[in-house]
């Protein structure tokens, strides 16, 4: 593993040229105003999960379509609200895993949700529990081409609406600070996390880890890794498909939504990653939160010299936990 991308003094100056569609806030605008326009259905089921300190609910809301979305949301046990929280993402494949094994932010003081993600959670981990009852035309292996050709019928369409109402489920629940939510998550995770910061109001801070899902048309001609290698296969099949894909792609892009953010934001790099080049990290932060004042918007990338994707896991943890008690308190 090498480095090979851009030197690091021009990554951090690099700003991709865009490709928003003319209809973008449109589109989101319009899909947003459908999913908000069912009840949120925010169900709390408390789950013994055998920790003193800590109480986990398996938690249940309306998504996409009104379909529902599974989680595990938890908190300090007895604690006296209203408690700051955080809305997390999980990465590529994963699923919600057990109840406890999310625990660290509400150790640390926070009400926290993680989400499940759709369709997902049988590629690692211990599994998810969220359908994605939509189907799908012609398609790789994996999530990144399901729908693809048609921006409304892209996957992470839902997937994209299901993180904003997590954030809105939350908000909804008895002892959450609905002033004080964060999101945060790694790698697709992160790519959520940036769709949740663009399309939600009023967040009090973002924390993309290793971000993926931005800048796709760079990432996928300088990286052959999965899964925006799925892109490439797809492509490398579907010949003459590649300006509907990438105009489907725009509406996803990383880099148009971290420009609508508008909370500060904690984004951090590997600059050996083959899986989210960092030009493509690079690409969404260097326009952070740019229509929103840009500059007078706090901002802040750890750079991890010689990781992979693995990124600074338990590092980058410790530096959010800081980062964040500044931004929301405990």
């Amino acid at each position: 593993m090498a480095r090979f991308d851009l030197p690091l003094a021009e990554l951090q100056s690099y700003r991709s040229e865009l490709d928003e569609p003319a209809d973008f806030d449109d589109f989101w605008r319009t899909t947003l105003a459908e999913a908000r326009g069912h009840d949120a259905d925010v169900r709390l089921e408390p789950v013994d999960v055998g920790l003193e300190l800590v109480e986990v609910f398996d938690v249940t809301f309306a998504g996409f379509g009104a379909h529902p979305v599974k989680g595990w949301f938890s908190r300090p046990k007895g604690a006296d609200g209203p408690l700051p929280a955080v809305v997390q993402y999980n990465g590529y494949g994963g699923g919600r895993g057990l109840g406890f094994q999310h625990t660290l932010w509400p150790t640390a003081g926070y009400a926290h949700l993680f989400m499940d993600t759709r369709g997902q959670g049988a590629g690692w981990g211990e599994g998810g529990e969220t359908a994605d009852p939509v189907g799908s035309g012609p398609a790789t292996p994996g999530s990144m081409t399901r729908g693809i050709e048609d921006p409304e019928q892209y996957f992470y369409r839902r997937v994209f609406v299901d993180a904003v109402r997590a954030v809105d489920a939350v908000r909804a629940i008895e002892g959450v600070d609905a002033a004080r939510v964060a999101v945060a998550g790694g790698s697709q995770g992160g790519g959520m996390t940036i769709a949740a910061a663009g399309l939600s109001e009023g967040l009090g801070a973002a924390m993309p880890d290793v971000p993926f899902l931005s800048h796709f048309a760079r990432a996928i001609e300088i990286t052959d890794a999965y899964p925006y290698g799925e892109i490439v296969k797809y492509l490398s099949v579907r010949r003459g498909e590649t300006e509907r894909v990438l105009r489907t792609l725009s509406y996803f892009d990383g880099v148009h939504l971290a420009r609508r953010a508008s909370a500060p934001g904690l984004f951090s790099v590997a600059l050996m990653d083959q899986v989210c080049p960092p030009s493509t990290v690079y690409a969404a932060y260097n326009r952070w939160a740019e229509l929103a004042g840009g500059g007078d918007v706090a901002k802040d990338i750890t750079v991890y010299p010689f990781n992979g994707h693995e990124g600074g896991q338990a590092y980058q943890w410790a530096h959010q936990r800081e980062w964040l008690r500044r931004h929301l308190g405990r």
